[in-house]
């Protein structure tokens, strides 16, 4: 077979891929993409979710992407905590409160009635905002695996492979790393220390699609320094 052939046989099954997925998709998810190039020319971080369920199928699909990235010596390290139970995500929430209250009290040098008010302002921006998505996933790289030295280049292919096709399927995600602290999500979902976290998403329908640009291609090829 020929490189031509085999680039189409390629492009052929891509198309059915993505075909499969809009087919898949629920009529709570009617933002799905018809090409690759649409897919990445979309995805978005989104921030504010509707409460619309995802469905077991549509998460599984996301997630057996995620494990086709490309990974050092085929070491495949990662493993994906799939949140969505209300108790869990009412853990972390109450693991953040907990780091904005002690950072109102000494970097703000917040008390009583003043320290009230920004924990509840807290608390709600969380409730409407990150904490708003029917499923969370947690992308987590073994400590353990063959080659660990390879696992922050390795994890973060794997998220990116999840988002993209999480945008396939009509779902927004947000790549969070600082907003929630690797800690506060070990406290809260009870992670091992064994695993390192990559990512922690929401995943759902998105309340709506962000429409930042992204800087033209000319602003990044270059050909010598």
């Amino acid at each position: 077979m020929n490189r031509r052939n085999s680039i189409k046989i390629s492009a052929g099954a891509l198309a059915g891929l993505m075909l499969a997925c809009k087919t898949n998709a629920s009529a709570a998810t009617n933002e799905t993409m018809d090409s690759f190039w649409d897919v990445v020319k979309n995805r978005r971080s989104v921030r504010k979710f509707k409460p619309d369920p995802v469905p077991d199928e549509h998460i599984n699909q996301i997630l057996d992407a995620a494990r086709m990235a490309p990974t050092s010596g085929n070491q495949q390290p990662w493993k994906f905590l799939v949140i969505k139970e209300k108790e869990q995500i009412e853990a972390l929430k109450e693991e953040k409160l907990k780091a904005y209250e002690e950072y109102f009290k000494e970097k703000k040098n917040l008390k009583g009635s003043e320290l009230t008010d920004e924990l509840e302002k807290a608390k709600l921006r969380l409730e409407s905002g990150y904490l708003s998505a029917p499923v969370y996933i947690v992308v987590l790289t073994d400590n353990q695996s063959k080659y660990p030295s390879y696992n922050h280049w390795d994890g973060p292919l794997a998220a990116g492979y999840l988002m993209l096709a999480a945008r396939a399927l009509g779902y927004g995600t947000v790549f969070i790393t600082d907003s929630f602290s690797e800690e506060e999500t070990q406290k809260a979902f009870n992670i091992p220390e064994r695993y390192s976290r990559v990512t922690f998403t929401p995943l759902g329908v998105p309340e709506e699609w962000p429409t930042k640009e992204k800087k033209d291609l000319g602003n990044f090829i270059i050909t010598k320094f």
